[in-house]
């Protein structure tokens, strides 16, 4: 009977052993890999289980992330039976060091706007009663003079007194409130990231013996990405373009990316990696049909592209920045930029700028100038290699010989062998262009009138270096067949007839002056006016 009994109370402990059981575990950020859109987050778990079944809750997750995306592997002897995830409503990201600031300065000024309005209730209340009592004596009893002017100097200056301590304390009090408008304006912009629901990723694992566990969780959340921006900094016209590759990497998931490994990866989740088909495409005869007829169809779901994780980079001995610790990994498909220093990026709405690579591009100094236009010359650098660079379409910073010149946009998808860029006016070089009304004429020949137009443009080279420059000017180009235009003389231009261009190449040297000249005539009906000329 007692053996029976042993072996109850043992089926029952190790039934108990084996249950399943739920244990709420942390887990820390250890790298991203941040696409255009949307962001893949690899999370490290350290935890311990007992033998059984144990569902491991891993806790404090963004909102944000794709349920299809999770993806679990681990180290030890265990086994991972599945996960799950699930929305916690009842638990909020924790509050930043920075926000706990704001809110406590909050809490602090609305306690003193409450204390500087209770002592103007103070005192209004003394100036009621100071009012209520103003009866000097009895009925019956005859103040001295004395007496009375010394009560009226105490009425005098103690009303006096209560009137500019609550001036003060008005005064108090509006800014006091100024400085808690404000305040609740900051606290607004950072409490939508915070205030939000996170969720939980569930991992059931299964364990013969007590063992550790160590597991590497992967998931895309979305409210993330990094769009590209660069400098372009030209020292002067001899040397190469120095171009700075930087990323504006945002994320607003509620999570804080804290001194994590960056990864910024050319590929867009977003967009469907499944290959189009073409389907026949049938001709008919439309007949009309008297009823409407509505159709509706169910979009495709975009199916997630697959990245290849690169390893980790390899750091250099010395850097200046932090794009002398990125690796560039070029992969079947994307590119992507390995960074191997570690980087925070808080869940703001304000992007975190971060360099990715620093290259020396060859360059071609050359001015060009459209006076009719413009009468300023304007330095162009024309760039070539680029391509080897893995640029993307963004905004681009000029800068030349220190100076910030202005912005423009990059698109490489528009660029051909070379990559034009403005660097600003050139006051040196003085350009003007006249019409020779010697040479400008009209005559009438028959039904028809001819008029000749002769304009001189001349360029001047102030600086003390040889230059070279790109005149354009233009003529008309008739879109009627009675309007006919002759270019008698191009002054040794390229003359581009479809488009009436004319293109000159020059060399200037220092301190010398050119002179260029181009006439064309006009001929149509003198009974016509023509526009545009």
């Amino acid at each position: 009977m007692k053996n029976y009994i042993l072996l109850a109370v043992v089926c029952l402990s190790t039934e108990f052993v084996l249950a399943q059981s739920d244990k709420t575990v942390d887990s820390k950020i250890k790298g991203v890999t941040v696409f255009l859109s949307n962001a893949q987050v690899t999370r490290e778990v350290k935890s311990r289980v007992e033998p059984g079944k144990t569902n491991l809750i891993i806790t404090g997750l963004s909102s944000q992330l794709d349920p299809q995306s999770i993806q679990v592997s681990g180290k030890g002897t265990f086994v991972i039976l599945g996960t799950s995830h699930q929305q916690n409503y009842l638990s909020e990201f924790n509050t930043p060091k920075a926000l706990k600031t704001l809110k406590d300065s909050l809490d602090y000024l609305r306690n003193q706007a409450s204390l500087a309005q209770s002592q103007k209730e103070i005192l209004n209340k003394e100036e009621q009663m100071l009012m209520n009592n103003q009866k000097i004596g009895g009925t019956s009893q005859n103040l001295t003079v004395t007496e009375l002017k010394s009560m009226a100097d105490f009425y005098r200056s103690r009303l006096s007194e209560i009137v500019s301590s609550r001036m003060k304390e008005d005064d108090k009090i509006k800014k006091i409130n100024e400085r808690i408008a404000k305040l609740q304006l900051q606290i607004n912009s950072q409490n939508e990231l915070y205030e939000r629901n996170t969720s939980e990723i569930v991992v059931n694992v299964s364990a013969d013996v007590p063992t550790s566990v160590d597991l590497e969780v992967n998931y895309i959340v979305a409210n993330a990405g990094w769009q590209p921006i660069y400098d372009v900094r030209a020292i002067n016209t001899k040397s190469p373009l120095q171009l700075n590759y930087k990323a504006n990497v945002y994320q607003s998931t509620g999570e804080e990316w804290k001194n994590v490994k960056l990864k910024l990866s050319t590929a867009n989740p977003n967009l469907s990696g499944l290959k189009p088909e073409l389907y026949t495409w049938y001709l008919d005869f439309y007949q009309p049909i008297s009823y409407s007829l509505e159709r509706k169809s169910k979009g495709m779901q975009p199916m997630s592209q697959s990245v290849d994780m690169a390893g980790p980079a390899e750091m250099k001995e010395e850097a200046t920045s932090i794009a002398d610790y990125v690796t560039t990994v070029q992969t079947t498909l994307n590119t992507e930029f390995d960074i191997a220093l570690p980087y925070t990026v808080a869940s703001a709405s304000k992007p975190t700028l971060v360099d990715i690579r620093n290259f020396d591009v060859k360059a071609d100094y050359i001015y060009s100038v459209a006076p009719k236009l413009d009468q300023n010359a304007f330095l162009l650098a024309k760039a070539t290699g680029w391509e080897e660079f893995s640029l993307l379409p963004g905004e681009a910073n000029i800068f030349f010989e220190g100076t910030f010149v202005g912005k423009t946009f990059i698109d490489p998808n528009n660029i051909k062998d070379t990559l034009s860029l403005s660097l600003g006016r050139d006051q040196r070089i003085v350009v003007k262009r006249e019409k020779i009304r010697d040479l400008t004429s009209r005559r009438f020949i028959g039904s028809s009138q001819k008029e000749n137009y002769t304009w001189e443009i001349s360029v001047r080279n102030t600086k003390a270096e040889v230059i070279k420059i790109v005149v354009e000017d233009q003529l008309p180009v008739s879109k009627n067949a009675q309007i006919e235009v002759t270019a008698l003389e191009t002054g040794g231009a390229n003359f581009m007839k479809d488009s009436g261009k004319l293109i000159w190449n020059l060399t200037i040297q220092p301190n010398e002056t050119r002179k260029l000249s181009y006439t064309f005539e006009v001929k149509y009906p003198k009974d016509k006016q023509v526009s545009g000329l």
